[in-house]
Formats: C-alpha cells, sequence, structure tokens
C-alpha cells in the first residue's frame, strides 16, 4: 500500500513513519515543508491512503495558519481530487478546532474541506506527548522533560490548569487502526480512547521526581499508565552524554555486591560477584525470602533449614538459567566452584532496611 504522509518530519509524522517503516507490503510518499507542490500532485495520483500531519501552530503572523492549515488542506483535497483519488484521509485537528482564535479557525476550515470531500477521518487532538516532540515550542510536557533531564528550572504559569494528554503511542495505535478501517469514531469525529487529565502542576511534580531514581535506585510507578508514559518520554530528553550511572559496589577479597534496583513493595534487584574458589553468604531470614540466578560462572548453592543437620546442595550454572527460590529459616551458601568470577542475580523481596536487616548470620556447614 502506497500511503502519504504530509507533515512527515513533524513530531507525529516522525513516529508514524517510524512505525509504517516496521511494516511490510508499505510504501511510504513522505512530503516535508520543503517538498514541491509538483511532487505532492504526484503522489496524490498514487497514494491509497493519506495522514494529513501537516500544520502551521507556532507562525509568525496570523495569516500564516490560513496558507499552512486551510489553504494546504485545499490543495491536497484539489489535488486527490484532480485525480480521481478518492482514498482515505487522516487529519490531525485540534481540540482548539471550536475556539474563536485564528489556529482554531484554520483547523475548523481545514476540517470543513475534508468533510465535504468525504471519506476523511478527522481527530481532534489533544496535546500529544511522547519521544522527538520538540521543547520549548508547544509542548509542556517536552519541555518540562528537557528541562529537567539538564537540570534546568521549570516554569509552571499556571500550576492548576488542567491539560488533556495523549501519549503518541496511543495515537500511532490509533491511526493503525484507522488505516485498516477500525478507526474510534464518534459522529463526525475519530478519537484516541486513551486519554489523561492532569493539572500542569501535577504533571511537573511527576517529571520532577524522575530524576531521583538514579540516587535511590528507585523507579517510577509502572502501574499508573500516565507516569509509566511520562518517565518513557522523560529518558528520550536525556543528554546522550548522561545515559549511564554508576552503582556503588561493595568489594572485598571474595566479590562485590552491588544493589541495582529498588522497587516500591516489590523488592529489590542486586549483582552479586563470587570470586573462584570463595564461598558467600552463611545467614538465615525470619521473612525475606530471595531468588538467586546465577548467569556466569558455576557453584554449588547449600541449604540447611536452622534446626535441622541436613544440607541440600544445587549446583547452578551459567550454562543453565535456573532460578533458585531461596525460603525463610534456612541458612544458606553460594560457592563459586569454578576458576573465573560467578556472577549472580538476586532478587528479595523486600528492600534491605539496615535497621533491622532481617539477616542471621549461620554456617551451613555447622562442622566446618
Amino acid at each position: 500500500m502506497k500511503i502519504l504522509i504530509t507533515g512527515a518530519g513533524g513530531f507525529i509524522g516522525k513516529n508514524l513513519v517510524a512505525t509504517l517503516q516496521t511494516m511490510k507490503d508499505c510504501e511510504i510518499l513522505e512530503c516535508h515543508n520543503s517538498t514541491p507542490l509538483e511532487k505532492l500532485q504526484k503522489f496524490c495520483a498514487e497514494c491509497e491512503f493519506v495522514f494529513h500531519l501537516a500544520g502551521v501552530n507556532r507562525p509568525k503572523t496570523d495569516d500564516e495558519f490560513f496558507t499552512g492549515n486551510e489553504k494546504f488542506t485545499e490543495t491536497l483535497a484539489e489535488f486527490l481530487t484532480a485525480k480521481n483519488n478518492n482514498c482515505p484521509v487522516v487529519f490531525t485537528s485540534s481540540i482548539q478546532a471550536d475556539l474563536n482564535n485564528p489556529y482554531g479557525k484554520s483547523k475548523k476550515s481545514a476540517e470543513n474541506i475534508l468533510m465535504r470531500r468525504g471519506n476523511s477521518k478527522i481527530y481532534r487532538l489533544p496535546n500529544v506527548f511522547g519521544k522527538w516532540c520538540r521543547p520549548n515550542y508547544n509542548s509542556a510536557v517536552a519541555t518540562f522533560c528537557y528541562n529537567t533531564a539538564r537540570g534546568l528550572e521549570i516554569s509552571v504559569n499556571a500550576p492548576e490548569r488542567e491539560m488533556n494528554l495523549v501519549y503518541i503511542d496511543d495515537v500511532i495505535e490509533e491511526f493503525l487502526r484507522a488505516l485498516n478501517g477500525n478507526e474510534n469514531k464518534d459522529g463526525d469525529f475519530c478519537f484516541v480512547p486513551k486519554t489523561y487529565k492532569r493539572t500542569l502542576k501535577e504533571i511537573a511534580d511527576i517529571i520532577q521526581s524522575f530524576p531521583k531514581c538514579r540516587a535511590d535506585l528507585s523507579i517510577p510507578n509502572q502501574t499508573d499508565e500516565l507516569t509509566k508514559k511520562l518517565y518513557s518520554t522523560y529518558l528520550s530528553y536525556l543528554p546522550e552524554n548522561n545515559f549511564g550511572y554508576n552503582l556503588t559496589m561493595h568489594k572485598d577479597n571474595r566479590g562485590s555486591f552491588s544493589e541495582f534496583i529498588r522497587t516500591d513493595g516489590q523488592g529489590q534487584f542486586s549483582v552479586n560477584i563470587v570470586k573462584p574458589h570463595i564461598t558467600k553468604g552463611n545467614h538465615w531470614h525470619h521473612s525475606k525470602h530471595e531468588k538467586f540466578l546465577v548467569i556466569l560462572g558455576e557453584g554449588v548453592i547449600r541449604f540447611r533449614q536452622i534446626f535441622s543437620d541436613e544440607i541440600l546442595e544445587y549446583k547452578v550454572s551459567g550454562e543453565k538459567h535456573e532460578v533458585i527460590e531461596i525460603p525463610p529459616g534456612y541458612t544458606h551458601s553460594i560457592e563459586n566452584t569454578g576458576e573465573t568470577d560467578m556472577a549472580v542475580i538476586i532478587w528479595a523481596n523486600e528492600n534491605f532496611n539496615p535497621e533491622i536487616p532481617d539477616t542471621y548470620f549461620l554456617a551451613v556447614n555447622q562442622f566446618e
């Protein structure tokens, strides 16, 4: 299928192009600001579907609203009609189309042009956010993410103003439904079903909480859809020289131990490096339980119920990924029986609290 995309270099356009490029039997006809009208006319003769994403929202003069929104849409419709091409057109309008301002009026006029043409799917999109949106332009989320990722101050001029947000991936998912004739529609307009309403202050507070995750090893609340999507957006604005951050490595002659991730209510992940012929552990917990996964090297995990003399052994190796559960009430140890470092990923059901460590040292082999 040949798909024409106007505004292919814009925020929504880039995300749509990136998605369509992964699909088979899809040829993308990209129209940019610099594309000559003759080429657009040729595209209109060939295309089987149109995503009309081009538009003007921050012009130097109000006249540019009508040139970039109304007149360009009129030209597109005329080119399609002249080629007797009645293919579907998805148009990204705006929630401002019913407002009495130049931008809203120009979008409303563009809507009317496509409605008269027919076979058009019009989306009045709210505030779209996500990767590749231009910061310090017309998106509060992009600006908040960009500045916060760089340690810059953000300005919240109307903290109680409610924003209606939609995530770019949800927009693209809906556009693919429209491409297949399964769009969500209510009356004359199509819509993206997933939207989020928050005040500017609430949005700013969420985004400004993200940098601390590196310091306390936490993860933003992934059960809250908006927070999860804002965090993905925030990460896309990190400076390219700031993708990495160091962990604290507790080192001694036995190896090292590093906490990696602490969660809110779902425990913590750590990395344990054990030197050859070294044994670590020999302790037990009342309530804490753990999962061990050896990903490199080989060794033996030993258990003993603290009131029993019987020792249980599990051979472990990076060649066979087997998770070993560490129950409460069992003293346990792990020995590196190989000639190279052994790497172990450990999950514990609760974050380590030095004031209540719930860790009691007791040798597994009490006769050694």
